[in-house]
């Protein structure tokens, strides 16, 4: 724990700083810590409202003031790596306090959704103050991974399942809302950062048209798609996410 802040640094080096998506803890980047760590202190910081971090207001904007809070703890300017909910705030970062941050990776990430991708975030937002977590978990899984991993990786539903059971149902659905409600576009030409964009191209919750968005708005940007991937690399395609990210940091 630093302050309001839970976070678990691993590794020694320049610093990095990993945000995970919504359906995911910091544990989805288990898989490529001990690669990154090699070359950077990581730190895994569990997103405002989850795990034992203090909470941040409703907007995604006030969740990028809170991580910019811990950034501000940090010796230089880190290198920040975010994955859906997790990018989402990397970009208000990036947007609201670039100068204070290095590179930039954003993993299956958008600048907005369109109607169709906002009205899931809101269902899942009533559905836990209905019934608690175990109400999205079906919902969830499906959109972490597309059917052909599934389909190959029977256990991936029950460690979903673990996961999503840690969460506290209120700051659960203060997420969604700020994500049904997030517009960072017009934000997206003022971002300076050298930035790397990822999308798996089975991507459902956050699909390849909104990585092109992001593409076209962010100065100097490059898009790298993973073949036969969903919203969640680091669990699903690590060797494949190092591929890209790693040349991109200088690793």
């Amino acid at each position: 724990m630093a302050g309001e802040f839970d976070v678990e640094v691993v590794g020694e080096g320049r610093d990095l700083l990993l945000l995970h998506s919504l359906l995911t803890g910091r544990e989805s980047w288990a898989p490529v810590v001990p690669a990154l760590s090699r070359a950077r202190r990581v730190s895994l910081l569990a997103l405002p409202g989850f795990g034992g971090s203090a909470a941040a207001g409703p907007l995604v904007e006030d969740y990028a003031d809170r991580v910019a809070e811990y950034v501000g703890t940090l010796p230089g300017r880190p290198e920040v790596i975010g994955n859906g909910f997790g990018g989402v705030i990397a970009l208000a970062l990036a947007a609201r306090h670039g100068g204070k941050l290095d590179k930039l990776v954003l993993a299956d990430t958008a600048a907005c959704f369109p109607e169709e991708g906002r009205a899931p975030f809101r269902a899942m937002a009533e559905a836990v103050e209905r019934s608690g977590m175990p109400a999205i978990v079906p919902t969830a899984v499906k959109r972490i991974f597309p059917e052909p991993y599934l389909a190959a990786h029977p256990e991936a539903p029950a460690e979903r399942r673990e996961a999503l059971l840690r969460m506290q149902p209120k700051p659960f659905a203060t997420a969604c809302r700020a994500l049904a409600r997030v517009d960072l576009r017009p934000a997206l030409q003022g971002i300076r950062n050298p930035t790397l964009i990822l999308v798996g191209e089975l991507d459902a919750a956050t699909p390849p048209a909104l990585a092109g968005e992001l593409l076209a708005g962010i100065p100097g940007a490059r898009l790298v798609q993973i073949p036969a991937c969903g919203h969640c690399p680091p669990l699903e395609q690590p060797e494949a996410f190092l591929a890209a990210v790693q040349p991109f940091l200088g690793q």
